[in-house]
């Protein structure tokens, strides 16, 4: 793995553990839900990863140069 890609995945919080199927009552009487609980923090967790790795992807070096081929 590259340096990178390894200070990406020191910066990132871990994802967000799924609920089991028994940590809900099914009542649907809470408020939150885990269930709402569990994808507002998914959603969020998605949302800075893309953000980081769009950061690490304009960091990286330009290899790109406009220079024609020999």
């Amino acid at each position: 793995m590259s340096n990178r890609k390894e200070d990406l995945h020191k910066a990132l919080p871990p994802e967000p553990e799924k609920p089991l199927r028994d940590d809900c009552c099914g009542g649907g009487a809470c408020c939150p839900c885990i269930w709402d609980v569990y994808y507002d923090k998914l959603a969020k967790w998605k949302e800075a990863k893309q953000k980081l790795e769009s950061e690490n992807e304009n960091q990286a070096p330009n290899n790109n140069t406009n220079e024609p081929a020999k």
